[in-house]
């Protein structure tokens, strides 16, 4: 099984300046093949493939795009090739329609060889930038690497690599797992495991507190420098801006990291079976009222990790189907209720007489759920 490998960089000033051209350089490319695919579907022409294109960038290197020459030429490749794939899948119905990578908003990154990628102890080779510095044996070495990306998260240089692992022989229990994940708490396994919302902390309520004052700074500071239709960007606001990415970045990192310590201690129990429901994400950020708490929950990437970590350890991983009344069903009985609103935050079943929180009676409804074949 392939699993990412993602270190920090230390590049000097230099090397940061080259890593820097080549985000750039990937994002230019990004939106010109775009642009070249939206302009030929205007025109009532077929889908443009990236080879065609790639010859096509070939020739615009010689003339107009010169300076292209003073990056790696698979960065350019593998940035037409994104967004040929990005096409592809709109086409599918598989994702949206690929947006234009804007220098502000977007991720700054870009695609390094594989084959070109060489690792030494403490250095590692990115094309056309040198050896730069990472953590002593941060990466095995004599090994094939999978898809090798550079990307900045507004603070550090990271580098993620794929490395083919083999897969551990774990001795499994005969347990079943449901885990309902919900807003009050991230998830209520029917084993008796409950994970807090790590939004409800001090340290979170504190970041996002700051954070909103420096929003509120910085807008009150657009509009004072606003000249007719146009906004002033004076050097305050930069400053301020780069604080607000780097609580973004802070508060990002503190959600992440609490989704893998639970994911991690429901694998740790070695269960033979981890069902979850089928999440409606886009169904439940229609809600105003809950749309920012869903968000903040990152339900999808909890599922997510849960899902690899099973991959990788044997256990079946199972999805309840988007209609299985896990909520509205008795754990005792099995009596299933016409209706439940929100707020009946307690299961009380008419049929039996059991109460019990309504959360841990639908992880124990998805631990006993059978997949339909």
């Amino acid at each position: 099984m392939i699993l990412g490998n993602k270190v920090i960089l230390f590049p000097t000033k230099e090397q940061e300046q080259k890593l820097w051209q080549s985000v750039g350089t990937a994002r230019f490319i990004y939106n010109w093949t775009l642009a070249r695919q939206e302009e030929n579907y205007k025109n009532g022409g077929k889908f443009i493939s990236d080879n065609d294109l790639r010859k096509e960038l070939t020739i615009l290197k010689k003339t107009e795009l010169n300076w292209l020459s003073g990056v790696s030429n698979n960065v350019a490749k593998q940035a037409v090739k994104d967004g040929c794939e990005a096409y592809k899948k709109f086409f599918k119905k598989l994702a949206d329609k690929p947006r234009f990578k804007s220098r502000r908003k977007s991720k700054p990154s870009f695609y390094n060889d594989n084959i070109k990628l060489k690792v030494k102890d403490n250095t590692v080779l990115i094309e056309k930038v040198g050896w730069v510095n990472i953590k002593r044996n941060a990466i095995p070495m004599n090994c094939k690497y999978c898809n090798p990306r550079v990307s900045f998260d507004g603070k550090y240089w990271f580098i993620s690599v794929g490395i083919e692992k083999e897969q551990p022989i774990v001795e499994l229990t005969n347990e079943s797992i449901g885990i309902d994940v919900g807003i009050k708490d991230l998830a209520i396994c029917s084993n008796g495991i409950t994970f807090k919302n790590i939004n409800k902390t001090k340290t979170v309520k504190k970041l996002e507190k700051r954070l909103r004052r420096l929003q509120r700074r910085v807008s009150s500071k657009y509009l004072k420098n606003k000249e007719g239709s146009k906004f002033v960007k004076t050097s305050n606001i930069i400053k301020i801006e780069k604080q607000i990415k780097l609580l973004h970045r802070k508060l990002a990192n503190i959600r992440s990291n609490h989704s893998h310590q639970a994911t991690n201690m429901i694998v740790k129990t070695k269960p033979s079976r981890v069902v979850m429901e089928t999440l409606n994400i886009k169904g439940m950020m229609k809600n105003r009222h809950l749309s920012k708490a869903i968000t903040q929950q990152c339900l999808y990437e909890f599922k997510r990790q849960i899902r690899y970590k099973c991959e990788f350890n044997g256990i079946k991983f199972v999805e309840a189907d988007k209609w299985y009344p896990s909520s509205k069903t008795c754990s005792e009985c099995g009596h299933v209720k016409p209706k439940l609103s929100l707020s009946e935050r307690t299961y009380i079943c008419e049929e039996c007489g059991c109460v019990i929180d309504r959360d841990y009676n639908a992880s124990i409804n998805l631990s006993r759920y059978e997949l339909v074949v």
